[in-house]
């Protein structure tokens, strides 16, 4: 018997470990060679890993909502092996039902799938591993008896609410923005388990001000003739280079611009030692589902007002959909955040 390891890939030197999200595969079921087979979210990103070989999946040994470490196995594909079950695309559209590793035949209150798995949709995968339950506590209602989200969240409303249960009920927000009211009396609580990446942004921000001299300075540009000009040619920008002319790439040619009159500020620290950078890569700061990322314009002095309005609009969209990557948030001279969106007027960003 030809087998592969399903391994955790190698994660960036400041990350020790993982949680695993979403499994595109039930055991039995065939899988591609370099095919999504499951979704990894570390403190920075969420990860895609592909199938090292084709076959089928036999064994799903960590389950969604486990923590992992690089390297680390988590299944097996079999490459002789027969395809049990085949993926079902269900009627709403979303994709085939995750993998789950197999549980008692006798759980009573979900319907089993042919190779006796308990089916859940995606969505429900995740709402079940962060509120600590297993498909057998929910009813399935979907289409041939599958777990959908709002079989899940039924559960969870119906629960009992105490404040030990209060966070596992909040939690949900995080996964499908459903209001839940938890009555807790007239001194109301939310708790919200925070996710790995907001649990790095606050440890990563509280080190930056602990470790930094900070001093905040203002100044007032009269942006005006960036505003005229804007106004004149964003219907024929947005005609020829099929983006819009927003103000972020002003912001990063006048950064690029002071950092190459005054070098200094385009520096690290690094021990002992101060690196002055002779590249200009600009970090961009979009606020995502997920929390703040910063991913990073490389070589931004080379790049024309197109090329930076494309590539942040490109970040924005991969921000949103979990697509960034580890090398997207590397590195990075100089960072920009714009305030201004949210309705700031002044602020001193870490």
């Amino acid at each position: 018997m030809a087998v592969f390891e399903v391994r955790v890939p190698k994660l960036s030197e400041s990350v020790a470990e993982a949680t695993l999200l979403q499994w595109h595969r039930q055991v039995g079921e065939a899988i591609k060679q370099d095919e999504n087979l499951i979704d990894i979210e570390t403190d920075k990103v969420v990860l895609e890993l592909p199938a090292p070989g084709a076959g089928v999946l036999t064994e799903i040994i960590k389950s969604a909502g486990d923590k992992v470490v690089a390297g680390e196995v988590i299944g097996i594909i079999d490459t002789e092996a027969t395809a049990t079950v085949t993926s079902e695309k269900p009627k709403d559209g979303s994709s085939a039902p995750s993998g789950q590793p197999k549980m008692p035949a006798a759980a009573s209150m979900s319907v089993a799938s042919s190779s006796g798995t308990p089916a859940a949709m995606p969505a429900a995968v995740r709402m079940l591993a962060d509120n600590n339950l297993s498909v057998e506590q929910v009813t399935g209602t979907g289409k041939g008896g599958r777990v959908t989200k709002q079989d899940v969240l039924q559960v969870i409303q119906n629960r009992s609410v105490t404040p030990q249960t209060a966070m596992s009920k909040r939690s949900v927000l995080q996964a499908v923005d459903v209001p839940v009211h938890l009555d807790l009396g007239d001194r109301p609580e939310d708790r919200v388990p925070m996710s790995r990446l907001r649990a790095r942004i606050a440890e990563r921000l509280l080190e930056s001000q602990q470790t930094t001299a900070t001093l905040t300075t203002f100044n007032e540009v009269n942006m005006q003739p960036v505003m005229e000009l804007r106004n004149r040619y964003k219907d024929k920008f947005e005609e020829e280079h099929g983006v819009r002319l927003g103000f972020m790439s002003f912001f990063v040619k006048a950064a690029v611009a002071a950092l190459k009159k005054f070098p200094m500020v385009n520096a690290s620290v690094d021990g002992n030692d101060i690196v002055y950078h002779g590249y200009f890569d600009i970090g961009i700061a979009i606020s995502s589902p997920r929390g703040l990322v910063v991913p990073v314009l490389r070589n931004a002095d080379q790049m024309s007002i197109a090329d930076i309005e494309r590539k942040i609009a490109e970040f924005g969209e991969m921000a949103k959909s979990g697509k960034l990557t580890l090398e997207d948030l590397a590195g990075g001279t100089f960072s920009i955040s714009n305030g201004g969106v949210f309705g700031s007027m002044l602020s001193t960003p870490i």
